[in-house]
């Protein structure tokens, strides 16, 4: 029971995973250079001696030993205020082992089922913060057709299933697709990826296992190359983290790390419940952006000399609004939380949903603001190694100047960070993440259609009316 060095982390992740990259089979992911910067990203989070982050990384246990805050299960206003901080300073790799929070927010209402899978997620919880490990967030299936229910697709396989059970345990089948840190975490926490009917028992399933386990094949994708000039790629090269296409080929899980098997009237909890935690991290995520957008958008404007331009103060107002309307709805959703039957305090759920839809909906168009208000350099930008050779050098210094007291590397920089979040292979990516992080669209407006107060809406219209 110790808090792992980042050193100790990278060494744990030596256990004969089968990972996939670019066709290749890598056996030790932490020597190949497709995982530099994935590894490197989450091992910052096993830095506890960090000056100004180690403290907020750290949170005492209810037995006295020190445990990483993101396995804080909050309690009070304080202690979800400081689980938002923290996600604001915490790496992908690190976040997804909300994964956690959101089986302890539902731990009630499995216990009234079936208790033992209650304390089958009171234990891997209690195994992953003691050990210091990280988990994967394994929800998203392939679904096949659409149209079809699991139980009816042509390959039964293209939702995860349970196919056989014993005394022992149970052995499980299928794919779960667009898994983020899969290859760089130590458990897979599966979840239904939706509600499932009775007819369905074998597609309600949840569990935890070790990404080493037999059977678990897991292949990679990033919207980032293994190698990226930081100048050039200010983001990318930093903050990239695969995708992982989670294979589950007959894998044993044993009964003591089983959720769910069978238990269809809790497959929509367990899947709802995850969404409102990533639904969370996503509008953090997208506090920060936006204020990140301002200020980008005001130093272009100002670096070209139109900061008292209308249209440009006009755009920038459209991404202060933005901003401010995020912001404000993350602190409406933490100070109007919510609390489970045993005292787990949670962001309320509306809220969230509300936030997150409003920041899906329109992250597009403010992209668009910022993408106006910087013009076509953003894509033509010439490349460091240019700005660096004395002879191209001189003509980029010469042509970008704008005024004296803006420096053409400081505009390049600017630019250049402009291009990687929105414009180029990490902003596609982010374009389609936006909306689809926690659900898309449809799945917000679900949620406020189930939690949002309907009847005293109706009661209001009547009375205005003069019907009530």
């Amino acid at each position: 029971m110790a808090l792992k060095t980042p050193e100790q982390y990278v060494q744990s992740l030596r256990d004969g995973r089968v990972t996939y990259w670019d066709g290749e089979r890598i056996d030790d992911i932490t020597k190949h250079p497709r995982f530099r910067v994935p590894i490197a990203t989450t091992a910052q989070d096993y830095d506890y001696d960090d000056p100004k982050l180690g403290a907020l990384r750290r949170f005492r246990t209810e037995a006295g030993h020190e445990a990483h805050r993101i396995y804080q299960v909050p309690r009070s206003e304080e202690d979800l205020a400081k689980r938002i901080e923290l996600l604001a300073h915490t790496g992908i790799g690190t976040a997804v082992s909300g994964v956690y929070m959101a089986l302890m927010s539902v731990k009630d209402q499995v216990a009234a089922v079936n208790p033992q899978y209650a304390e089958n997620i009171e234990r891997m919880y209690r195994y992953c913060r003691d050990n210091d490990l990280r988990a994967a967030e394994v929800i998203t299936d392939p679904k096949g057709d659409r149209k079809r229910r699991a139980h009816e697709q042509d390959d039964p396989d293209l939702y995860v299933r349970i196919v056989s059970r014993n005394n022992d345990g149970i052995v499980v089948r299928g794919a779960k697709l667009h898994i983020t840190a899969a290859s760089v975490i130590h458990e897979l926490v599966v979840m239904p990826t939706k509600g499932m009917r009775q007819d369905e028992t074998d597609y309600a399933v949840s569990f935890s296992i070790p990404v080493a386990t037999k059977g678990v094949s897991i292949i990679n994708r990033s919207f980032a190359p293994a190698e990226l000039n930081a100048f050039d790629y200010p983001a990318s090269s930093h903050h990239s983290m695969p995708e992982g296409f989670v294979v589950f080929d007959d894998v044993f899980v044993p009964w003591d790390r089983v959720f769910l098997a069978g238990e269809v009237q809790l497959a929509s909890k367990l899947a709802q419940s995850l969404g409102l935690w990533e639904r969370t991290g996503g509008v953090i995520a997208a506090v920060e952006s936006s204020e990140l957008f301002v200020g980008l958008a005001q130093l272009v404007t100002e670096m070209q000399g139109k900061e008292s331009d209308m249209v440009a103060q006009a755009s920038i107002a459209e991404l202060i609004t933005y901003a401010q309307m995020l912001k404000m709805s993350l602190d409406y959703a933490c100070r109007h939380y919510e609390h489970t039957a045993s005292g787990m305090v949670y962001p309320n759920t509306l809220a969230i949903n509300a936030a997150k839809y409003y920041y899906a909906a329109n992250y597009h168009q403010t992209v668009r603001y910022l993408h106006d208000l910087s013009g076509g350099l953003v894509l033509t930008l010439p490349l460091e190694s240019d700005l660096r050779n004395p002879e191209s050098g001189k003509f980029i210094r010469k042509y970008l100047y704008t005024k004296s007291n803006v420096d053409v590397e400081t505009r390049m920089r600017v630019y250049n960070l402009i291009r990687d979040l929105t414009a180029d292979a990490y902003g596609g990516w982010h374009f389609v993440v936006a909306l689809q992080a926690g659900g898309g669209l449809s799945a917000q407006r679900f949620m406020m259609n189930r939690t949002y107060d309907i009847a005293g809406a109706k009661a209001k219209a009547l009375a205005a009316a003069g019907a009530g």
